[in-house]
């Protein structure tokens, strides 16, 4: 058993479960997955998973068959393991095009899966793994086994994701209409491809242009952290303080003012977070603030941040109503909300509201300590943001320079193609990568 499996072994057998991912992600590359089956098994055993549990043992029991190599990694896809899924369904993949025979047929794998079924089930496990290229390409290979739609909607779907636009709106175009049922990827993909001539990303860091294409969000700040580092302008943890988030609305004022968009009234989300933010916001620009209700138009709704929001209130903003604006300060880039927000401030893993328990240093004892939470009333509290100097943080001076004119004169640019189609979720983080904590 190798280190990582050693280590994944043992913090299962201490109850860690996420801990013992994570040590499999750092295995799966160079363990077979029938050697990866056994821990596999174990670990979908305890978290009461049985068709995970069972396709493990079946792989175990045969691990040279393509369908146990299937099944197996069809159940680490539904169960969100895709990482998992990857090497087996790659192996049975290359059973399938080399099928092992003995001697006139015997030893044949029977139950031997349909190349096109394991190529589209690895082109989404790839898929769910951010890993578009390699999606892309696959299909590309196999592109005579496809049809139009799923499957070569698909490879559009893939390599516009992974910043080949030009590759994307060709092949869409050869595409034949789609029935009903694929008409909203159709026409979802049709935005996207819009979006991105308007916003024409310069190259796969330009995380505004590229944010924009594939969710139809304008982001008003960059991380000024470790953007050569790997982070290209999102952020992992940060703790926010009142005077960064004064500048996320002024931010959000110079998109306003450059779209030229101009909201009768701030919608208040019931939340606590998105109430203080949204107070603090009807103050600044000197706006009534009302409850949110569905279907209110000509309103500018606040959040905070949506993953915090309850479905109910998900449900309605996913639908666009006319002259309704849906901001967001921390859009979390790993867990995206199951609607996009049409201007945001930040990207980031978790972003840490100043009036929430926040960690600091003890200067005396040295040791991290958690604060306890402000409970004032919100009105109190959005005062105190109002209030606040709207400064940004200068960072370690590596991000490029992102002054208010050059935010107005992307909004302007691409202001035709914004505010259009529901406020579908995008998942994955697209051609612009960043290092991200697990």
């Amino acid at each position: 058993m190798t280190t990582e499996l050693t280590k994944a072994s043992d913090l299962l057998d201490a109850g860690d479960r996420s801990g013992a991912v994570r040590a499999l992600r750092s295995a799966v590359d160079s363990v077979p997955s029938a050697e990866l089956a056994p821990l596999v098994g174990r670990l979908a055993e305890s978290a009461g998973l049985d068709d995970l549990a069972g396709a493990a043992a079946a792989l175990v029991a045969a691990p040279e068959r393509a369908g146990a190599l299937y099944d197996f990694g069809y159940a680490c896809v539904g169960r969100g393991l895709a990482f998992l899924a990857v090497p087996a369904l790659t192996e049975a993949l290359d059973r399938c095009l080399s099928p092992r025979r003995g001697i006139l047929g015997l030893g044949r794998d029977r139950r031997l899966p349909s190349t096109l079924t394991v190529v589209q089930e690895l082109a989404t496990a790839l898929e769910d793994e951010e890993r578009h290229a390699a999606a892309a390409d696959l299909l590309a290979r196999h592109d005579d086994l496809l049809a139009d739609w799923p499957g070569r909607y698909l490879r559009v779907y893939n390599a516009l994701m992974d910043g080949r636009p030009e590759e994307a709106a060709a092949l869409f175009d050869r595409l034949a209409a789609p029935d009903g049922t694929w008409q909203p990827a159709a026409d979802r993909i049709r935005r996207s491809l819009a979006r991105t001539t308007a916003a024409a990303p310069a190259d796969r860091s330009d995380l505004r242009g590229w944010h924009f294409a594939l969710t139809g969000g304008i982001l008003t700040t960059l991380s000024p952290y470790g953007f050569r580092a790997g982070m290209n302008g999102r952020w992992g943890y940060l703790q926010l303080g009142y005077e960064s988030l004064r500048y996320g609305l002024e931010r959000l004022r110079t998109v306003l003012d450059a779209a030229g968009t101009a909201p009768r009234a701030v919608a208040l989300l019931p939340d606590r977070n998105s109430r203080i933010l949204g107070l603090a916001a009807a103050g600044l620009f000197g706006l009534p603030a009302e409850e949110y209700r569905p279907g209110a138009e000509d309103t500018l709704v606040v959040a905070y941040d949506l993953n915090e929001a309850d479905r109910e209130v998900l449900r309605g903003l996913h639908r666009r109503e006319p002259g309704q604006i849906l901001f967001e300060h921390a859009t979390c880039w790993t867990d995206t909300p199951v609607v996009s927000a049409d201007v945001c401030t930040l990207l980031a893993q978790v972003a840490v509201a100043p009036w929430e328990a926040t960690l600091r240093v003890d200067p005396e004892t040295q040791q991290v300590e958690k604060t306890a939470p402000d409970e004032r009333p919100a009105e109190e509290i959005a005062e105190d943001i109002r209030t606040a100097a709207p400064v940004a943080d200068e960072g370690d001076g590596e991000t490029p320079s992102d002054p208010d004119e050059t935010l107005a004169a992307f909004t302007t640019r691409i202001r035709t193609t914004w505010l259009h189609g529901p406020r579908d979720r995008v998942r994955s983080a697209g051609p612009v990568r960043s290092s991200r904590f697990h």
